[in-house]
């Protein structure tokens, strides 16, 4: 049987794999969109593991909305993405910083 412990374990190494790609990697929007995805994926994990382990749904419940959301956000990500690389041909964070009013 798992523990709660190698679970909280496996979730803490994917959230610092994450903040790592985060501050390593500052010049690709998608790789930092695959982070924040990973980072929110690592919490649903938490919310999960302590909802199986304390015998309550409400945690279960609440990664769906989460998944929701989150599925939300990298669509408007990536479409937010499209737009950028057809009107500036890059997606390079440092290039995207100006804004044309």
């Amino acid at each position: 049987m798992i523990e709660l412990t190698e679970v909280l374990v496996l979730a803490a190494l994917l959230f610092c794999i994450s903040v790592a790609g985060i501050f390593i990697n500052r010049k690709n929007v998608i790789i930092l969109l695959m982070c924040i995805e990973l980072m929110l994926l690592s919490v649903n994990l938490n919310f999960i593991a302590f909802s199986h382990f304390a015998g309550d749904i409400h945690g279960q419940v609440f990664v769906f909305f989460i998944l929701t959301v989150a599925a939300a956000e990298a669509a408007i990500g990536l479409a937010i993405l499209v737009v950028l690389f057809r009107n500036r041909n890059t997606i390079n964070v440092a290039d995207l910083d100006s804004m044309r009013g």
